[in-house]
Order: structure tokens, then sequence, then C-alpha cells
């Protein structure tokens, strides 16, 4: 039975992936859903029960490196055929360095690049040619941010890593996709203390994280590395690109 995995499945445009997967990866019967919170997650089980669909609900928190061996001892015990990998799972905080709790700096780079990195390791040696990677990353990947240094930088390592990993495995027939979306309106905003802090997030467009997930989902299909939604986006891309980093990070502050 093929099998999705999507981390930070309880909310935001994890919740989105977990809805919208089956419409675009029909072969998919069976789905594990990981996040912290277990309420959200049994809510989103028996939805897509409904729809005659196997699912496995894994309360982890990819923060605590025993999460990696718990859903290891999963893979081993189920030994699945894991068709789609989706590492949605991260967090970003607004906040001037020296100046917000280093616990907040840390969970960054757990969240976003070990969780990540980590995740996909173990779950490669379970996909078969033609399964499929799907990272999260973000325009903020394109060029450093002021006041969120280490999220972009997180961001940045997730799109050098999806590039790289493309590589690597296109010899397995295994492709790799990173999503680079703009803001959405998901309690990402709040959590990470960036609603009503922020001016250039209160005047940059937004994305919508319905139509973010079924677009990215359709890109990992088609075997695409990097999917930017939005023009406005596409454009800053291309400008991050040929702007000396030093001149667009005084244009970049958030």
């Amino acid at each position: 039975m093929k099998t999705a995995v999507i981390t930070g499945a309880s909310s935001g445009l994890g919740r989105e992936f977990v809805r919208q997967f089956h419409s675009v990866f029909p072969e998919i019967q069976r789905v594990w859903l990981i996040a912290r919170r277990t309420e959200r997650l049994q809510e989103l089980a028996g939805q897509l029960e409904e729809k005659e669909l196997s699912v496995l609900t894994l309360s982890l928190d990819l923060c605590d490196t025993m999460s990696f061996t718990a859903y290891h001892e999963h893979l081993v015990e189920e030994q699945p055929e894991i068709a789609l990998l989706v590492n949605n799972a991260g967090c970003g905080y607004l906040g001037n360095i020296g100046e917000v709790d280093t616990v907040s700096q840390t969970r960054m780079i757990d969240l976003n690049l070990r969780a990540l990195t980590a995740l996909t390791n173990l779950t490669v040696p379970y996909m078969a040619a033609g399964s499929r990677i799907l990272n999260v990353s973000s325009i903020a990947s394109f060029c450093p941010n002021p006041r969120m240094t280490v999220y972009s930088a997180t961001k940045a390592y997730v799109s050098a890593y999806t590039i790289g990993a493309a590589e690597e495995l296109k010899a397995k027939g295994i492709t790799v996709t990173a999503v680079c979306p703009g803001p959405m309106a998901t309690e990402f905003l709040s959590v990470g203390r960036i609603t009503g802090n922020s001016r250039m997030f209160e005047r940059l467009p937004y994305c919508d994280q319905v139509q973010v997930a079924g677009a990215a989902l359709r890109a990992a299909r088609e075997g695409r590395t990097i999917y930017t939604p939005r023009l406005f986006y596409k454009f800053y891309r291309l400008l991050a690109k040929v702007t000396p980093a030093k001149l667009m990070v005084k244009l970049t502050k958030t």
C-alpha cells in the first residue's frame, strides 16, 4: 500500500496538504500524519477515514531527537512503501539577535533543519522509483531577512538541500521539490510574534494556503525542483539572484 508522510499536519499549510494530497496522488491509500497536537491529528484522521483512507497519527515533537527514534521504529515495524514525503513542519520567529530568547532561535534550527534532514534520511530507504519529496521552504530563502535572520538562513538551507538532494536522488528515480511561498494568513504569523510587529509583512501580497498546497503537490507530481507561487515572488527570486546580497538585505528587513 503506497503511503504518504506529512509533517506539521495539524494546522495551516500542513492541514491543506492533508486535505488535498489524495486528489493529486490518488494511488496513495495510506497516510502518516505527524504533529504535536494529538486532538487535531485525530480530527483529521477521522475526516480521511471517511474517504476510506488508512491513517496513522504520530504525535511527535520533531524538536526532540527521540522523535526520530520513534519514527524509525514505525518504519522498521511497518516496512511501508512511501510514495510521498511532505516536510512541512517548521517555525519562524521575529526579533533581533540578542534580544529574543535563545530557545526560539534554536527551535528554528531544530525544526526547520535538523528534523527535515533526519526524516528525509530515515525515509529514503523506504522510497521506490517514482516517489516524491516535497520540502516547504520560503521566499525568505532567496535573501537574508534582518529580524528574521535565523529563519531566512534555515530556509536557505532547505532550498539548497532540495537542489542537492534532487540531483543526488535522481539515480533512484526519486524527485525532490521545494515550495517557496510568501506569507500566508495562518497561525504561523501569531506564533512567530509577527502579527502587528512587522511593516514589511503588512505590505507584502499574501499567498493563499489552499492554492499553495494544491500547486505545490502538483509541482512535486511533475518533478519540479523549485516552485514559487505568484508572479510577484517569482520576480523577487530573480531580483535576489542578480542583486548583491549586501544591497538586497537593506531592502528585506522584516
